[in-house]
């Protein structure tokens, strides 16, 4: 990587600290940074414009859906324009906001439509980060900032078949591992990823397991 892409990244890195910092649902300023380390370990091990990588993984809540009334292309827009700002080349910048605009999980039923290894790259560390411990973590932080039931037995999850529909989900947080968590083991993209991916899905099944023995009194 050149000076000047070492400083675009530190510019972009700085922008998205300032600007998520102390967010409370999970995807604050550290749950970029980690997206932004698992997607250089990952493009290492693949061989990817780790440039490219780095600016969608530190770009890629810039504006997520979930914050912006459902807008899937909000955060593509936000990303182009900072780009611009800071005078990264047109064939960049169109490439990072395709990243932004597509990484996002959409429902177990929906095509995935992600091109290109550095944005299979970037989905691939987002969803890294949305299982595991820290997957467990943020699922439950994100039901609080919610305000949704942590569990209701009564509403069986749903598996989407539409983004809309899992757009409009308010199921509660255990729900969220049977609707999406648990499938992403075998969305990941790439071989490092799958690799990664097989210890946290493990973590979650054994949490659940503990989760609903305590759930029923039985331990």
């Amino acid at each position: 990587m050149t000076s000047y892409e070492e400083q675009i990244i530190k510019d972009t890195a700085d922008y998205i600290k300032d600007k998520l910092e102390g967010e409370g649902s999970g995807h604050d300023w550290w749950h970029i940074y980690r997206v932004w380390q698992l997607a250089k370990h990952i493009s290492m091990k693949e061989g990817a414009d780790t440039f490219k990588v780095e600016l969608g993984a530190l770009l890629h809540d810039i504006a997520d859906w979930k914050f912006n009334e459902g807008d899937e292309k909000a955060g593509g827009r936000e990303a182009k324009k900072w780009l611009q700002s800071i005078g990264v080349t047109e064939t960049i910048y169109d490439e990072v906001a395709f990243i932004v605009d597509n990484v996002s999980f959409k429902g177990a039923k929906v095509e995935n439509t992600m091109k290109g290894l550095e944005g299979m790259i970037v989905q691939d560390a987002d969803r890294l980060d949305a299982i595991g411990a820290i997957g467990i973590a943020r699922t439950f932080a994100y039901g609080g900032f919610k305000q949704r039931e942590m569990y209701n037995p009564d509403i069986k999850p749903e598996i989407h078949e539409s983004f809309e529909a899992y757009k409009n989900s308010n199921s509660n947080t255990i729900n969220h591992f049977y609707e999406k968590l648990l499938f992403l083991k075998d969305m990941m993209n790439t071989k490092t990823a799958k690799a990664m991916a097989e210890e946290r899905h493990k973590y979650m099944e054994g949490f659940l397991k503990e989760f609903f023995e305590e759930w029923e009194g039985n331990k």
